[in-house]
């Protein structure tokens, strides 16, 4: 015989239990962070104190030269003979790449050579060589073609541009070859069984996928190159450096026009440093799954979490 299971009152609520109470979260506080960023904090406002109330720097000097014809011309050779050796080292370091990667073993040995030349000297030793060059060959002699004085044909420009830009290729055939050697060889392998040449291989299949390795160190190569441009002083092309030394030695501001030559390499390293930041997000659209954010993007994102905060 079985027991009878007493079910109570059909209209009994179900018992609920209690709501948890809601957890109050405590930041751990980082005192060290503070104390860090209290001394550092100092340091920086000692050291700006100290150049705002030097005695011997006319602040309003700066200002006032900081636009001068001769230093905005100045920065325009600058850019120029930038843009144009990072051409020459680009144009001439895939070509370098190229033959140390071919099978032929005299370009290959010929392209190492040349890339164990250009980077085992200094900038400043090749263009004061180039400079020289005369003292070696008096003579520019082509034949039919051309026939010049080389003190005529070495300007300082023509300088300037050989020395920076045989030595960018140097380091950029190194970047180019390390970009086509990241791209797998199955790549190359279907295309030759497609049929396709090696050179339209290479412009077709190789080069477009190495662009993702090559394009941000070449980025960089061309801001180092913006500083680079300086040394050409040496062969008395008339960039910034120079424009401004020859105002500050003329007029006795020497400290103030070597900020303003400052001034103008920072904004132009800065604003082709946006240029290579978007360069690069779009070479990584291939590769990565979600794009990295702009600035821009950030700017929202930091906003948004702190109003977020203030809110709570």
């Amino acid at each position: 015989m079985t027991d009878k299971i007493d079910k109570g009152p059909a209209d009994t609520p179900p018992r609920t239990s209690p709501a948890p109470e809601t957890i109050k979260a405590i930041p751990v506080r980082h005192y060290g962070r503070y104390v860090s960023a209290v001394i550092v904090l100092a340091l920086v406002a000692l050291l700006v104190n100290a150049f705002a109330t030097a005695e011997k720097i006319q602040w309003s000097a700066v200002g006032d030269k900081l636009f001068d014809s001769t230093v905005l011309a100045g920065a325009g050779r600058t850019l120029l003979i930038s843009i144009l050796a990072m051409i020459v080292g680009v144009v001439l370091g895939v070509v370098l790449a190229v033959m140390r990667l071919s099978k032929n073993p005299v370009t290959s040995w010929v392209a190492w050579a040349y890339i164990w030349f250009f980077r085992g000297t200094p900038v400043y030793v090749q263009l004061l060589l180039w400079f020289n060059l005369a003292l070696i060959f008096p003579m520019l002699n082509l034949g039919p073609i051309y026939k010049d004085e080389m003190t005529d044909v070495m300007t300082p420009f023509m300088c300037a541009l050989l020395g920076l830009g045989l030595n960018e290729a140097a380091y950029m055939a190194e970047i180019c070859r390390a970009g086509l050697m990241a791209v797998d060889e199955g790549q190359t392998e279907a295309a030759h069984a497609l049929g396709m040449s090696h050179g339209k291989t290479l412009r077709r299949i190789v080069i477009p996928q190495a662009m993702r390795v090559i394009v941000p160190p070449t980025g960089n190569e061309f801001i180092n190159m913006l500083k680079t441009s300086s040394l050409v002083y040496a062969v008395t092309y008339n960039e910034l450096l120079r424009a401004t030394s020859t105002i500050g030695s003329t007029s006795y501001a020497v400290m103030e026009m070597l900020f303003v030559a400052s001034i103008w390499y920072l904004v132009m390293t800065s604003v082709f440093s946006v240029f290579q930041y978007y360069l690069e997000r779009r070479f990584a659209r291939g590769s990565s799954r979600s794009l990295p954010p702009t600035p821009w993007q950030k700017i929202r994102v930091n906003l948004m979490a702190f109003s977020r905060e203030r809110g709570v």
